[in-house]
């Protein structure tokens, strides 16, 4: 099974979260060590996406 870490969207850091193949999710709060920020993500088909305000 395929893994890869989630490059941080802000910084383009490496995080400490790790996703496979068959992970979902949706308004994941992801936090990044290096530059100390979270951002909201979404996760599907292992492509990462900035999840939108409403």
């Amino acid at each position: 099974m395929k893994t890869e870490w989630i490059i941080c969207p802000v910084c383009g850091n490496k995080t400490r979260t790790m996703i496979q193949e068959n992970t979902e999710m949706r308004n994941f709060p992801l936090y990044c060590p290096k530059c100390k920020k979270e951002t909201i993500i979404n996760v599907q088909d292992m492509k990462i996406t900035l999840a939108v305000s409403k």
